[in-house]
């Protein structure tokens, strides 16, 4: 009953235009920035320590382009409920799709390495351009709340994609390989690890950051395609999103190296826009 009526007033609100929600977004910036302060000392902590080339002025200013675009990316992603075929394709424009799907037609699955960059949320609006043939599936991972838990499989099931919980994720492309069934799978791969998992370090926006290299051992367990995703923030709303191919054989590479590729892509992408990087999470939190 408390979902029903939430997931309600949830899809009422998200049809509300974006250029509205956008002036919500405006009206709140100020007391959001200035009062609540939400997560103000670890925002400043991971920008200054990521960028100490930078001056405190400048610091501050992508600071405050970032809680702009932070309340900004909450909206975009409420309105993820709702959002027509149409209008998400007017908003997210993907590049370089042709080299991406011919990846499928050639029976190769694919893992497409995403981050806490950009609005990843709209990503899941892939599923609307791949070969109909493709399982689509991205990996999540489960929420403590079961109310957003079960709203955000639905936001991100919007547009037909497969919701894979992370310890299901081998369980899931196994069946599909066993069934000849060509994948595609995103993984947002700049999660921290947890204290037991501390083992693989590398150098990322001025530190050294424990990873996952889960996705590296997928990929050349099942001698799958590797693709990073550039995201670029156009204007307020309008994002491009363009497909690269990490290396021709990633199965060949060292062990780590392809891990450690994407880490630099994404760290070239941030560098480029830093104010659409998630700063507030304490991605920092284990670094050597």
């Amino acid at each position: 009953m408390n979902y029903t009526i939430f997931i309600f007033f949830w899809k009422l609100f998200s049809r509300i235009p974006l250029s509205v929600m956008y002036l919500f977004a405006d009206l709140l910036y100020f007391p959001f920035y200035y009062i609540v302060r939400y997560r103000r000392k670890v925002t400043r902590k991971n920008l200054t320590e990521s960028f100490p080339e930078k001056t405190i002025d400048n610091i501050k200013i992508i600071e405050k382009k970032f809680y702009r675009y932070f309340l900004d990316i909450f909206l975009e992603t409420l309105k993820m409920a709702t959002i027509s075929k149409e209008e998400i394709g007017r908003r997210i424009k993907f590049f370089n799709l042709e080299e991406f799907n011919n990846s499928n037609s050639n029976n190769k699955s694919i893992s497409l390495y995403l981050a806490h960059f950009g609005n990843w949320e709209w990503v899941s609006s892939l599923n609307l351009y791949l070969n109909e043939n493709v399982a689509a599936g991205q990996i999540y991972h489960k929420l403590s709340s079961k109310l957003f838990d079960r709203l955000m499989l639905e936001n991100r099931g919007h547009f037909g994609a497969a919701n894979i919980e992370k310890n299901e994720t081998l369980r899931w492309l196994h069946q599909k390989f066993q069934n000849k069934i060509v994948t595609t799978i995103g993984y947002i791969a700049d999660q921290s690890p947890r204290k037991k998992d501390l083992k693989i370090f590398m150098n990322f926006l001025n530190h050294n950051v424990p990873v996952y290299v889960g996705t590296e051992k997928i990929v050349k367990k099942y001698d799958m395609d590797a693709y990073y995703l550039d995201i670029k923030r156009v204007k307020r709303g309008f994002y491009e999103a363009t497909f690269v191919k990490m290396h021709e054989n990633p199965k060949i590479l060292p062990d780590f190296e392809l891990t450690k590729l994407y880490y630099s892509m994404l760290e070239k992408s941030i560098r480029k826009q830093p104010e659409l990087y998630l700063w507030t999470h304490k991605r920092f939190k284990h670094a050597k």
